[in-house]
């Protein structure tokens, strides 16, 4: 566990669920399991405030408990999964990937259910619904049956799955008193478990939910963000999913996040018309294909041209013509496995992340260092070893400035220095000093700074939120005013004079800050593309060897 991890870990902790939480899972992190007892001596915290916290990362999968370390009958040790909680950075995208797959109602789904943790699906489409219809005009509502339809498609297409039972989990809740003397549960506690184990992992219950969305007032809406732990009666019977929570499948999520990464290179290579058979070669074997497999499953080019959107009229010699061009390409996101029904073609998942993860490396080479720096990292990446006169010669630079750009990669570790002695002496008369680029260590290099990127944009936005706290207030209740008196048929005269409230001054400096932040937001958005990007290579190297 790195510096950078654990800082961002403790910022991203502090920004969803406050100081409390973020003091005990920070200390979670750097310590590892620890029962209870350790967790509050150890933070000098109150018991309850611990025990708080503990439900509120476990509520939301970023804690695991389980037996110690003692074995079955000690007392249960809790562990925080980092990488869980580094998922926080990318909900944004997780809900915009919704949006754009099943609209405003998919959206609102993942939303709460991200918010919340885990959530029935009658809880989940009760609160949507009413949350659509208060933004509806009077008189219209939303229908539970719209919202169960979108909740269905989400975990047909597995974005959604059910929450594994602590049963299954192989550990036991922990009681109220401060011994958690358990039952013997198995020692497994590093990482969460996983719900595929579950055979109904992706059934759908029978609930029994009729009505439309509801337009609730503020005080309803308090009582409704705490939610009951008994569930609502549906007139007067139970709905029917009781016990049955839902949680987030961020694996399906981040599986539909590489394939848009290989459709899009592929779109920017080459043309439209390449990535849209890409894109129908990746659709077809998402549900053969393992997430960690190598390549997908072998497609014959007959199933490829049936499968193909009408829209697309493509011949079958063209099609023929556009696979050869895709498995000709340098990159090689497309592969021949075979000659049978017209040749047999997987699409290489682990060298597209490859070639993604190079082109990333020379884009971040060349913004810091220049296009002469990034031809010299490109030559390097290619021809593996070169010494310094051999670079020079192929890439064309100058003496000087190629050992300056040399040494200059090499203080940043981009760049590393291997020495071949002619003899045991090792002479440097008689040594051989060859330049080479380790693309994976370079790659973890650089997805820690990407960390520490984040963490620094998350500060300063937290820094210039909190130095423009009375401005942001002010604007706030203003708001709040100008909707209540046109709620209540107000004058326009009377809306103008509370709108004048805020001096035109105070307007400016409220709109510079609101330009900063969405400048804030939109790079801490772009870097968690590339820590994804990094993060799936890394993940993918090591399970090639």
């Amino acid at each position: 566990m790195t510096t950078q991890e654990v800082r961002l870990c403790g910022l991203l902790l502090q920004e969803h669920f406050g100081g409390v939480v973020e003091k005990v899972g920070t200390h979670l992190i750097r310590s590892g399991a620890l029962t209870l007892r350790a967790i509050v001596q150890e933070t000098n915290m109150p018991l309850d405030l611990v025990k708080k916290s503990l439900c509120v990362l476990v509520q939301h999968g970023m804690c695991v408990f389980g037996a110690g370390r003692r074995g079955p009958g000690w007392p249960v040790e809790y562990c925080v999964c980092v990488e869980r909680v580094l998922y926080m950075l990318r909900y944004p995208r997780y809900i915009y990937t919704a949006k754009s797959l099943y609209g405003d109602t998919g959206e609102l789904i993942v939303e709460e259910i991200l918010q919340r943790g885990q959530m029935t699906m009658s809880c989940a489409v009760k609160t949507v619904a009413d949350r659509l219809t208060q933004n509806m005009e009077d008189g219209c509502s939303m229908d539970y049956s719209e919202v169960v339809s979108a909740f269905s498609n989400l975990v047909e297409t597995h974005f959604l799955q059910r929450c594994p039972l602590v049963a299954e989990q192989g550990s036991a809740p922990p009681p109220a008193t401060s011994t958690l003397e358990t039952a013997p549960p198995p020692p497994a506690i590093t990482c969460p478990p996983t719900a595929e184990s579950n055979p109904d992992c992706y059934r759908l219950p029978q609930i029994n939910l009729r009505g439309r969305g509801k337009r609730r007032r503020s005080s309803e809406d308090g009582e409704d963000q705490r939610g009951g732990k008994k569930p609502k009666l549906e007139n007067g019977q139970p709905v029917g999913d009781e016990d049955i929570y839902w949680q987030v499948n961020f694996a399906r999520f981040h599986l539909h996040f590489r394939d848009q990464g290989i459709i899009s290179a592929v779109a920017c290579k080459l043309d439209q018309t390449s990535s849209e058979i890409v894109r129908t070669m990746l659709r077809m074997s998402e549900v053969t294909t393992q997430p960690s497999a190598a390549h997908t499953q072998p497609l014959s080019a007959n199933e490829i041209f049936r499968a193909l959107p009408p829209s697309y009229s493509i011949g079958r010699p063209i099609l023929d013509q556009y696979l050869t061009l895709l498995v000709d390409d340098p990159m090689e996101f497309v592969g021949k496995s075979g000659d049978s029904g017209g040749g047999m073609y997987v699409v290489n998942l682990h060298r597209a992340l490859a070639n993604l993860a190079r082109a990333t490396l020379e884009s971040v080479v060349q913004e810091r260092f220049g296009s002469r720096s990034a031809r010299i990292f490109r030559l390097l990446l290619r021809k593996r070893h070169l010494e310094q006169k051999q670079v020079e010669d192929f890439a064309m630079i100058p003496a000087k400035e190629a050992k300056d750009m040399l040494y200059t990669l090499l203080s940043e570790n981009l760049v590393q220095l291997q020495e071949i002695p002619k003899t045991p002496d090792h002479a440097p008369s008689r040594t051989f000093y060859l330049y080479t680029v380790s693309q994976l260590p370079t790659a973890r290099m650089l997805l820690q700074r990407c960390y520490k990127t984040v963490s620094n944009l998350i500060e300063r936005r937290l820094f210039e939120t909190k130095e423009n706290k009375r401005h942001l207030e002010k604007s706030q209740r203003i708001e709040a005013i100008l909707a209540s008196l046109q709620t209540t048929g107000a004058e326009p005269t009377q809306l103008q004079e509370v709108e004048e409230m805020i001096t035109a001054p105070e307007r400016q400096q409220l709109e510079a800050l609101r330009n900063h932040i969405n400048k804030l937001d939109s790079s801490e958005n772009q870097v968690d593309e590339s820590i994804f990007l990094l993060e799936s290579y890394i993940k993918s190297a090591g399970t090639t060897r």
